[in-house]
């Protein structure tokens, strides 16, 4: 039986891992952490669990088909609850947006908010609808190798004005700018800054009208658990706490790892989870990059980090939403802070995940858990974390006592934050990035990092950095990319008698 390597246990590394068990691989997963989930972590302190990554499901088919692939049904292993409304937005004027439902009930918002956009967003959803025909159903799960494969469809996304940005493709349909925020903001899920995101990133609208807006009861853990309990039952071992210190290269092909705490495991194949860039420039040895070289890589626009500030309660505050956004008063001055600045923004927008409105068990009775989470400047803007960290929780506290949360600091059982330094020191992204690079026309597609390797033969990527991009969707997709490659896994050479491996018996989620 040929043997895969895959380097990461994120939702990528792991959505990977069962399509190439289910094509009859022996598969091996190492990870640097104890636990599977990577971005998709989990925090327990104090009888408070926080999801340290991802809490929003668009497309639960994409897990389905994982358990489908073995036979098996994914609500048997964990519940997806539907949220409504997916967001309550929140602005600096006063005002509130319920944003989610059926397209009658997103007209009907619309209406209520701004009665002389109700036509302009008709016509909007109409558009959206094209675009996530192409841009995901005929797209999203298709190789981009060769600039063929890119040419064949430059007729498609110039019809579709894919030179657009988010904001500027909205801006035709809606007047009002509270709600040109509203339907703009998404990209910024995926890294992706709305003022030079490529308009096909519109296709979330689609998708989340289509699919709903999910969230997984016990939290986003328990479906990384679910996946890794499917695994393990299918036959894939992991290997926690093993970090990967380079990806073996003989004759210019990959024939396994070198791993940090010494020894080597060797495969027919290597799949990296790991954050593209990083890749590159940490794992694949110089010599052998011939055009992932460390200019190239520094020449790409990467996406904003991310500061997080946990917060166990004891009291809850009922008015929030499952999930709830604080716009500032800046829209493109602060994108454009965060995305190019060096400095804070004395303005903020601020994203909050409270579960417990969803699953109380997340928290002590009459407790709630809840996270908030701040677009920052990644790595690159040299701002002093160990200075400035303490500073933005203190404004965060601010705006929270302000607006959506009065008397927060009284009710704080547990309190603790990351930075982008987290990020790159625990998560391994480049630059602390928290989502690899932008989402731009020009980093799409054949322009992304490609999911099989230009420079080494048997190296194959998923992630957030390749095509077809970040946010769980885009994630699982990438796995369905290997698909396209299977014949040529299938066929290659073997490379001797391997070791076999046992799976580690360590508790995952913890």
């Amino acid at each position: 039986m040929k043997r895969a390597i895959v380097i990461g246990a994120g939702f990528g590394g792991l959505a990977a891992a069962l399509r190439l068990r289910a094509a009859g691989l022996q598969v091996d997963v190492y990870d640097n952490q104890s636990h599977a989930g990577g971005r998709a972590g989990v925090y327990r302190m104090q009888g408070y669990t926080f999801d340290a990554g991802p809490t929003v499901i668009t497309a639960p088919f994409l897990f389905d088909e994982l358990f489908a692939l073995f036979g098996k049904h994914r609500a048997d292993y964990v519940a997806f609850q539907p949220l409504l409304p997916w967001y309550r937005i929140h602005f600096a004027d006063g005002r509130s947006f319920d944003y989610g439902g059926t397209r009658e009930q997103l007209i009907e918002s619309v209406r209520r908010f701004a009665p002389s956009d109700v036509n302009g967003y008709i016509r909007l959803l109409h558009e959206v609808e094209k675009i996530y025909r192409i841009g995901f159903e005929e797209l999203g799960d298709k190789p981009f190798d060769d600039l063929a494969s890119m040419l064949r469809i430059v007729p498609q996304m110039a019809k579709l004005r894919s030179d657009r940005s988010v904001y500027t493709f909205v801006s035709r349909f809606l007047k009002d700018e509270a709600l040109r925020r509203v339907f703009s903001f998404q990209p910024l899920l995926v890294g992706g800054n709305p003022f030079h995101t490529t308009s096909i990133y519109s296709l979330i609208q689609h998708l989340e009208r289509k699919e709903g807006v999910h969230f997984a009861m016990g939290g986003t853990t328990a479906l990384v658990d679910a996946l890794v309990r499917l695994g393990r039952e299918e036959g894939v071992c992991f290997h926690f706490s093993q970090q990967v210190s380079e990806v073996v290269i003989s004759d210019g092909r990959a024939t396994g790892v070198r791993l940090k705490g010494g020894g080597e495991a060797h495969a027919e194949c290597v799949v990296a989870n790991a954050d593209a860039p990083a890749l590159y420039r940490n794992l694949v040895p110089e010599r052998w990059r011939r055009k992932w070289t460390d200019r190239r890589i520094e020449s790409k626009k990467f996406s904003m980090g991310l500061f997080v500030l946990y917060l166990g309660l004891r009291r809850q505050y009922p008015a929030l939403a499952h999930h709830t956004i604080l716009l500032g008063e800046k829209y493109q001055e602060l994108l454009e802070e965060i995305f190019e600045g060096n400095t804070l923004s004395d303005d903020l927008s601020l994203y909050l995940h409270a579960p417990t409105r969803t699953d109380p068990s997340l928290a002590p009775a009459g407790c709630d858990s809840m996270y908030v989470l701040a677009p920052v400047p990644n790595l690159r803007s040299g701002i002093d974390w160990s200075v400035e960290a303490v500073r933005l929780e203190e404004k965060i506290l601010n705006a929270l006592e302000d607006t959506v949360c009065p008397g927060i600091r009284d009710a704080i059982d547990v309190r603790f934050h990351v930075t982008p330094e987290h990020f790159r020191d625990h998560l391994l992204t480049h630059h602390g990035t928290g989502f690899s690079i932008q989402p731009t026309l020009l980093q799409s597609a054949w322009f992304r990092f490609h999911n099989r390797s230009e420079d080494v033969e048997g190296l194959y990527l998923v992630g957030a950095g390749t095509h077809p991009g970040a946010g769980l969707p885009g994630v699982l997709c990438s796995a369905k990319v290997l698909e396209h490659y299977l014949p040529q896994i299938l066929t290659s050479p073997m490379i001797g008698e391997l070791e076999s491996y046992e799976p580690q018996p360590v508790e995952v989620g913890s």
